[in-house]
């Protein structure tokens, strides 16, 4: 046992190295343009652990989590739009400028969401399997419409941002130093998800996808619970979308889709349902093979579909289920 707890330790310690070794190996190749690529990866691998609280552990199979991705990137772009354009955000009960201090704009698009989702998780959690897809699915598109009508940020073209918001010590305007900063962000979230699933809440919620009238009968409110799991999945959603719209400096209206919601689905199902490291290696494998794919052809996910088959039919756990079997030594 502790032979193979030294296993996966090593495994974990060599892919930190990796990530934290691969900007300096891409300037030293003239392949400055990995570091941007796996920015992306790593935005997109916190977005798909947020995914996987709500549905690997929770069963709540939700096909509107990207509107939470998008709100975070829309309060970055528009809290920095206000400061450029020296207009405030608003005039009561006083007045608001917007900002461009990055920790400022990630507590505050994690407020956002968190409301967000307090509200629409009230109403579509009272409902399940295929109907809490729907509902989930039809406040995902609200929001869509509701920011293609906002023609002050753009509406249906987008809105563009002048520069990446800021912070006191970090360059962000630097892509190296902007990497290190959303691959820090992703190791801190992935170790307060780790707790978290582990903690008595996180029992309760996987209680709930497995039996949730026994958890019910065991003295648990199970609706509050599953509520609190989804606000949880939304704030980190919206720091993935902060990061995502600093990263391209641009936010449209298709960050709310639900293209990005199945994509995020694909990941976490790819990597392995109900596993936070997983969810990660779900995020990476996808979009590397997605770079790889569509070098080739525009019709990548024509390719892409097989392998996930493939992957659904003969690894029930997903990739990270396959790899765990390596390092507990099975064949």
């Amino acid at each position: 046992m502790i032979f193979t707890m030294n296993r996966k330790f090593i495994f974990l310690l060599i892919a930190l190295i990796v990530l934290m070794a691969l900007p300096f190996v891409a300037e030293a190749i003239g392949e400055s343009y990995v570091i941007s690529s796996m920015t992306r990866v790593l935005i997109f691998a916190m977005a798909a652990v947020s995914l996987d609280l709500i549905v690997g552990y929770g069963a709540m199979v939700s096909f509107g989590h990207a509107a939470f991705v998008g709100l975070g990137a829309y309060v970055a772009a528009i809290l920095s739009f206000h400061v450029n354009e020296a207009i405030p955000v608003f005039n009561f009960p006083f007045s608001y400028d917007g900002s461009n201090n990055l920790l400022l704009i990630l507590l505050v698009a994690m407020l956002v969401a968190a409301l967000v989702a307090a509200v629409t998780g009230l109403i579509s959690l009272r409902t399940h399997g295929i109907h809490f897809i729907m509902i989930t699915l039809a406040f995902a598109q609200m929001l869509y419409y509701l920011f293609i009508s906002l023609d002050t940020y753009g509406g249906e073209d987008g809105l563009l941002m002048q520069g990446r918001n800021q912070l006191p010590v970090i360059d962000t305007s630097d892509d190296r130093s902007f990497y290190f900063l959303c691959l820090f962000i992703l190791a801190v979230y992935i170790v307060l998800a780790l707790r978290l699933v582990n903690s008595q809440f996180g029992r309760v919620i996987q209680g709930c996808k497995l039996n949730e009238k026994r958890m019910q009968a065991l003295g648990f409110n199970t609706y509050w619970y599953r509520l609190t799991a989804y606000i949880i999945a939304a704030t980190g959603a919206a720091v993935a979308g902060v990061l995502l719209a600093n990263k391209t400096e641009y936010v449209d209206p298709g960050l709310f889709s639900w293209h990005l919601s199945g994509e995020l689905l694909v990941m976490v199902i790819l990597g392995g349902l109900g596993s936070i490291y997983g969810a990660v290696i779900g995020a990476i494998v996808y979009l590397l093979l997605e770079q790889i794919l569509s070098a080739y052809t525009e019709h990548w996910m024509f390719y892409l579909g097989p392998i996930l088959i493939f992957v659904v039919i003969f690894a029930r756990n997903g990739l990270y289920g396959l790899l765990q079997k390596r390092l507990n030594g099975h064949a």
